[in-house]
C-alpha cells in the first residue's frame, strides 16, 4: 500500500496534532522484528504545488523510487510514475500548479551516489508527459516563478551550458555557456544568467559573475586551498547575491554580497560547522534563517520581524525535541509544508493552514515505528590526541543505564563530502535495540566542518582519519559508557574500510570486524572503480590516496593481514560498481592463503554498493546480529563470565 494512513477528518490545532504523534509510552523496550527497521519507508520526500493544491510523494519500493501526485485536499492519488529498474525519481519542480519537472536519477546500490538518467515533464494527471531530449545530462536551475511553462537548466558535457527549456515542447535554447568544466548557475527571476559556479577537471573551483555577454572572474581556488565564495541565490529586493564565503578553509558564512563593490553583510555564521540551507519568505525576495548542523539543526534567524519568520519561530517551538523543515509554502503564503523529524522520529508531514491557525496531519515516513522504543542519539564533543576537536553522536540503547556498553563503532562512507547527522538512522537505531552502544565520529576529512577540517584527511585515510575514530572510542571508555572489552567496528563503503583499517592499526583494541562493500586494497581500487573512469575521478583519487605504492598499501587492509587477529564479517553485492567485487575477491582469497578465513561472508550477486531488496537486507542484519552477539553481546558476556 502506498499509504497506511488516511488523513484527519478535519484540520487541528497544531499543538494537540504533535502531542498525539509523540506522546510516549513507559516500560521496556521489546526487541523489535529485523524488518521493521529495514523496511522502505512511506516517502522520501514531500513537494507541494504552488497553489498547495497538489503534492507530489516520492515513494521508495525496493530497487526504484516511484512518483505519486495526491490533491492535497483529500490524498487521492491524481497519476503515478515508474520509471524501471533502479530508477529514482527525485528533484521534483513545479513549473505552475498543473505542471510538473521530475529529474530520474540511477542507482544501482543502497550506499551509491545517485547520477542523472534523464528529465521528464507531466500535467498533475499524467497527461502530457515529455521526456525532454539530453535529459540524461540536465540540472534545474530554476522554474522561473513568472512563466508558467518554462524552466532553465544546466548541462554539463565538456563544458557547462545554460539552457532555457519549453516543459511542452522540449524544445531548448542555449542562453549561455560556461567557462568552467562541470557546474551551474545562478539566474534571476527572468532567467537572466547572473553567476556560474563549479569545478573543473582538475578539481579547481571557480565562481564567475556575469557582466554584459561576458563572464567575469569572481573566486578562484585549487582543490587543496580552502578558500570559496559560492553564490546560493539572489536578493531579489535588494539586486545582492546571498553567498557561501570562506576565506581560508573555515567553515563558510553565508553573507549578502554587492556584485560590484564586493562589500558583504554577514547574515549568518557558525564557528564550529557549515550552512546547511537557507529558509526563504513564501514569495522568495527575502532570506529569513539558515540553518546548522551544530550537533543538533538548529535555524539563525535573519529577518526576525518578518512575518514568515515569526510563523517559522512558532513552528519550531511547536516541535519539541524535533527538527522542523519547511519543504514548501504556497505562493500566498497561507499553506505551509512542515516536516518534523527527530533521532527517534523518521518524520511526519503536516499542512498548516495560517488563516485557521490550524494543522493536519498528511504523512508518516515509516508509522510502524514507535518514538518511544527508540534510543536517544546525543550530540558529543571531544579531543583528539595532536588536539583537534572532533565531533559526533553516540547512541545509546533505550532502557539501558548508559554504562559499560557493548559498543560498535560505526565509521560513515565517503569519506569527504559526508558527515553523521543526528537524525534517524534505521542501522543504529536496529543496533541499539539490540542492546549495543554505537559511535559515529566525524573524524578529520568529514564534511560539514570547512574544508580546512576535510583537508586534513586527505592522503591519511588509514592514519589520522583512523586514530581520530580510536580516540573516540577511548573517550567511550573513560566514561563508562564503553566496555573495553566488548568493542567491534562496523561500516560499509569508507566505513568498510575503516572497520578493518582499525584493527590493523589497533590489533588489540577490538573483537571483531565488519566490512560491507568495503574497500581493502587502494592500487586494484585506482584501476577498476568507476571512479577511475573519469578524469576528475583519477585526479581525486590522486590527491587524497597516499602519493606512493608503499604508502598506499602501508594504509591498505590487504596488504597487513599479519596484524588482523580478530573475527571477521564480509559482505559485498556481485554488481557493486564503485566499489567492485574484486575488492572482496582479493582480500578473501589472502585472508584465506595466511590462514585467517573470515568467519562469515555474504556475497549477493544481484545486489550493487549496498542492498536493495528488503529479504537480502534482512538476512544481513540477521546475520550480522548473531555475529556481533557472538563477539560482543550477551552470548559474548556470558561465555566470559563462565571461564
Amino acid at each position: 500500500m502506498l499509504f497506511r494512513r488516511t488523513c484527519l477528518a478535519a484540520a487541528i490545532a497544531f499543538a494537540a496534532a504533535f502531542s498525539a504523534a509523540s506522546s510516549a509510552v513507559a516500560g521496556a523496550v521489546p526487541e523489535l522484528p529485523v524488518g521493521d527497521f529495514f523496511k522502505d519507508p512511506e516517502f522520501t520526500a514531500v513537494s507541494m504545488s504552488p497553489n498547495g493544491t497538489y503534492l507530489a510523494v516520492s515513494v521508495p519500493q525496493a530497487d526504484r523510487t516511484v512518483l505519486a501526485i495526491l490533491r492535497t485536499s483529500d490524498l487521492s492519488i491524481q497519476s503515478k510514475f515508474d520509471y524501471g529498474q533502479n530508477r529514482h525519481i527525485e528533484d521534483i519542480a513545479w513549473v505552475s500548479d498543473e505542471r510538473f519537472v521530475m529529474a530520474v536519477f540511477e542507482q544501482n546500490g543502497r550506499f551509491d551516489f545517485r547520477i542523472p538518467n534523464s528529465l521528464h515533464a507531466s500535467n498533475v494527471d499524467g497527461k502530457r508527459r515529455l521526456e525532454i531530449p539530453n535529459g540524461f545530462s540536465y540540472s534545474i536551475v530554476s522554474t522561473l516563478p513568472d512563466d508558467d511553462r518554462d524552466i532553465m537548466v544546466s548541462r554539463s558535457v565538456e563544458n557547462s551550458f545554460l539552457y532555457r527549456v519549453d516543459t511542452f515542447t522540449g524544445e531548448a535554447d542555449v542562453v549561455a555557456t560556461s567557462p568552467l568544466d562541470a557546474g551551474s548557475f545562478v539566474v534571476d527571476r527572468a532567467g537572466k544568467p547572473r553567476y556560474a559556479f563549479g569545478q573543473n577537471d582538475d578539481l579547481s573551483q571557480e565562481t564567475y559573475r556575469r557582466v554584459g555577454s561576458e563572464w567575469e572572474l569572481v573566486h578562484t581556488t585549487g582543490f587543496r586551498d580552502g578558500s570559496s565564495r559560492m553564490p546560493w541565490s539572489l536578493d531579489e529586493s535588494t539586486g545582492r547575491v546571498i553567498m557561501s564565503i570562506s576565506d581560508a578553509g573555515e567553515p563558510a558564512r553565508i553573507a549578502a554580497v554587492d556584485p560590484v563593490t564586493g562589500e558583504e553583510e554577514v547574515l549568518a555564521r557558525n564557528p564550529r560547522v557549515e550552512p546547511i540551507g537557507v529558509e526563504r519568505s513564501a514569495d522568495g525576495r527575502n532570506v529569513l534563517a539558515v540553518q546548522f548542523m551544530d550537533g543538533k539543526p538548529a535555524y539563525t534567524w535573519v529577518d526576525a520581524e518578518h512575518a514568515d519568520t515569526k510563523l517559522m519561530a512558532g513552528l519550531v517551538k511547536a516541535f519539541p525535541d524535533h527538527a522542523v523543515r519547511i519543504d514548501g509554502m504556497s505562493v500566498d503564503g497561507n499553506l505551509v509544508l512542515i516536516n518534523a523529524y527527530s533521532d527517534v522520529d523518521p518524520g511526519t508531514y503536516y499542512l498548516y493552514n495560517r488563516g485557521t491557525g490550524q494543522a493536519r496531519f498528511l504523512l508518516a515516513s515509516m508509522d510502524w515505528i514507535k518514538p518511544e522504543q527508540m534510543s536517544e542519539m546525543r550530540p558529543i564533543s571531544l579531543k583528539a590526541r595532536d588536539g583537534v576537536e572532533l565531533h559526533g553522536y553516540v547512541t545509546i540503547p533505550r532502557g539501558s543505564d548508559g554504562k559499560n556498553l557493548p559498543m560498535i563503532l560505526h565509521p560513515h562512507g565517503g569519506p569527504h563530502g559526508p558527515r553523521d547527522e543526528w537524525g534517524f538512522n534505521p542501522e543504529v537505531q536496529f543496533l541499539a535495540n539490540r542492546g549495543f552502544a554505537v559511535m559515529q565520529i566525524n573524524f578529520r576529512g568529514s564534511g560539514g566542518y570547512g574544508a580546512a577540517f576535510q583537508a586534513k584527511g586527505y592522503r591519511n585515510w588509514g592514519l589520522t582519519m583512523i586514530d581520530d575514530m580510536t580516540d573516540a572510542m577511548r573517550w567511550a571508555v573513560e566514561q563508562g559508557i564503553a566496555d573495553p572489552d566488548r568493542l567491534c567496528t562496523y561500516g560499509a563503503s569508507y566505513g568498510g574500510y575503516a572497520a578493518l583499517q582499525s584493527v590493523v592499526r589497533e590489533p588489540t583494541k577490538y573483537q571483531c570486524a565488519i566490512g560491507y562493500v568495503g574497500l581493502y586494497n587502494m592500487d586494484l581500487w585506482m584501476r577498476d572503480s568507476d571512479v577511475a573512469d573519469r578524469r576528475d575521478g583519477r585526479n581525486y583519487q590522486s590527491e587524497v590516496f597516499p602519493p606512493t605504492v608503499a604508502e598506499r598499501q602501508a594504509q591498505s587492509p590487504a596488504f597487513n593481514i599479519d596484524r588482523i587477529n580478530v573475527p571477521l564479517m564480509l559482505v559485498h553485492g556481485e554488481k557493486d560498481m564503485r566499489v567492485p567485487i574484486s575488492q572482496f575477491k582479493d582480500f578473501t582469497r589472502q585472508l584465506a592463503e595466511a590462514g585467517k578465513t573470515p568467519e562469515v561472508t555474504i556475497v549477493e550477486e544481484r545486489e550493487g554498493h549496498g542492498f536493495f531488496d528488503f529479504q537480502n537486507q534482512v538476512d544481513l542484519y540477521t546475520a550480522m546480529e548473531a555475529f556481533l552477539d557472538r563477539h560482543i553481546g550477551d552470548r559474548a558476556a556470558g561465555a566470559a563470565a563462565g571461564q
